[in-house]
């Protein structure tokens, strides 16, 4: 594979973990929750991993279905606005 290809893909997975931040953010203000870190501890979440996620870091999927659960919405919900 050639740099170019790593590069792009590299940037495509940047994106789209800025979107599923974005997405996670925008729920928490929706549910009335100013703070991030409220939220985290409301929810017994750890702050700095939550924090982490709105700013499109890493996430797993175990912790994904969490924080969706917290939100008291299905996956597909999550996944209904700011997603291609």
């Amino acid at each position: 594979m050639a740099n170019g290809e790593k590069e792009k893909r590299g940037d495509e997975r940047t994106a789209e973990l800025k979107q599923l931040g974005d997405r996670i953010k925008s729920l928490r203000i929706k549910a009335g929750y100013s703070n991030y870190e409220y939220f985290a501890y409301k929810h017994e979440i750890p702050r700095s991993q939550y924090g982490r996620y709105e700013r499109g870091e890493d996430l797993r999927y175990s912790s994904l279905k969490k924080i969706v659960r917290a939100f008291g919405i299905s996956m597909e919900e999550f996944f209904s606005e700011g997603f291609d």
